[in-house]
């Protein structure tokens, strides 16, 4: 019998069994077995049957969940880093800065070893609206575990100064040195699974100048602060034997959600510190969901919890 035939057959049983109620007419043999002389009760036949082909169809599902998600679950030397913009006020009304891009450098190579990090907000940003502790996040995104060497702001053509007492914005020249971006160096060994910010000092002040042509010049002027502000939480589930999903909750919001690997590992990466309850469902019905309270997530540290399910 050829492929084709017998991928014709297996068809046909499938949609038989599952949709109709009616039992393959005789002498119809799929993969070698004639489904005339099993000997059980019609019934039970079509019962374990269906719950054979339901399972089947849920363990390729869950095998295409587990591989979407394994990635995102392994300790594959990650941190997380969040770049803040704030600022040090000067003698203006408004002062925008074009942010098109955030770039960082984990190589030695000064010149080509550049990565733009995810989720950047390109926008304009009022830098004199970021003062007195507030700031504005400007990306959020893992970057490698090791030497951040540098860290790159990308600015755009659209920067604007307004002086106190107008309504007028001018045009601020920005020199052909700043167009390749603004390098900054961070110099700091970054650490896996551990939550990290950095926060962009802008020195209006120091970066806004006036030239004899009554024109502004931009020549920013940034100081960089480098903090770890958060943990991971990691640990085992077990069994293993299937997946689980894992919940990281604060009150009534869930921050963070994975799935367990083939090991029954799992990763919660980049947590702001505080106070987490960790909720853990099984996908096999016969064991009971799990609920951990009040884990602590410590800056620079990594917090270790494994679980065991119980029988339902």
């Amino acid at each position: 019998m050829s492929f084709k035939t017998i991928a014709k057959h297996f068809s046909i049983s499938i949609f038989e069994l599952l949709f109709t109620n009616e039992r393959p007419g005789p002498g119809l043999f799929y993969f070698g077995i004639n489904l005339d002389f099993i000997g059980v009760p019609l019934k039970k036949y079509y019962m374990r049957t269906r719950l054979l082909i339901c399972a089947l169809i849920l363990s390729v599902t869950t095998v295409s969940v587990f591989i979407s998600c394994k990635k995102n679950n392994s300790g594959d030397g990650n941190a997380r880093l969040k770049v803040y913009l704030t600022d040090d006020p000067g003698d203006y009304e408004a002062v925008y800065i074009d942010v098109k891009d955030v770039q960082i450098n984990v190589t030695d190579d000064t010149s080509s070893g550049w990565q733009s990090l995810q989720g950047v907000k390109a926008a304009a940003y009022d830098l004199l609206k970021l003062v007195n502790d507030d700031d504005t996040l400007l990306a959020d995104a893992f970057i490698p575990s090791g030497r951040l060497h540098q860290l790159r702001l990308i600015l755009g053509t659209e920067n604007y100064v307004k002086i106190q007492g107008t309504s007028q914005l001018i045009k601020l020249e920005t020199p052909s040195a700043q167009q390749s971006g603004l390098k900054l160096n961070i110099q700091q060994d970054i650490q896996d699974g551990i939550l990290y910010t950095i926060t962009l000092d802008f020195d209006v002040s120091k970066s806004i100048v006036k030239t004899g042509s009554n024109k502004y010049m931009l020549k920013p002027t940034i100081r960089t602060i480098l903090n770890a502000v958060g943990g991971s939480i990691k640990g085992v589930v077990m069994p293993k034997t299937f997946q689980s999903a894992i919940y990281a909750v604060q009150g009534p919001d869930t921050v963070a959600s994975t799935f367990t690997d083939t090991n029954g590992g799992y990763l919660f990466r980049g947590l702001q510190a505080g106070s987490y309850d960790i909720f853990y469902k099984p996908t096999d019905i016969l064991y009971k969901d799990s609920l951990r309270k009040n884990i602590s997530v410590q800056f620079n540290t990594v917090t270790r919890i494994d679980t065991t399910f119980l029988h339902q």
